[in-house]
């Protein structure tokens, strides 16, 4: 019983938040695009949103476990998952594709960033695959 009443209480408050969020959005189509332009760009959606829903305190602590982010026991995919979550909340620490490679290869376990750092990646997905690679040879 304790379960379905724990999925009760969570679905209301699914449907409280996409209540709210819908409300949100309609006030602000009317007041912020009230010329009827709705063509918005993604990120500036995001921040929009997050700027209404996430609080500020909580953006910060992604942030800060953005910039502390290691791998640790994970492998480099799920390291890379966490990375590409997280830096959502640092856009302007990843502002291009050079930065993000950078950044993820900082990350990495020390044997594995040693192997990476002789190479100059230019994208994130450079990065990745020759990091899946060493990883690969490293086992």
């Amino acid at each position: 019983m304790h379960t379905q009443a724990h999925t009760q209480a969570a679905l209301h408050a699914q449907l409280e938040a996409q209540e709210r969020a819908d409300v949100w959005w309609a006030s602000l189509l009317c007041t912020r695009f009230e010329d009827g332009a709705i063509d918005v760009a993604w990120d500036e959606f995001v921040r929009l949103f997050r700027a209404k829903f996430v609080p500020e305190h909580i953006q910060d602590r992604m942030e800060q476990e953005f910039l502390s982010l290691t791998q640790g026991s994970m492998t480099v995919l799920e390291s890379e998952a966490r990375f590409a979550k997280l830096s959502q909340y640092a856009p302007h620490i990843v502002t291009n594709e050079r930065r993000k490679a950078k950044n993820l290869v900082m990350g990495l376990k020390p044997s594995l960033r040693t192997r990476l750092v002789v190479f100059d990646h230019r994208t994130l997905d450079e990065a990745l695959s020759t990091a899946c690679r060493q990883e690969g040879e490293m086992e």
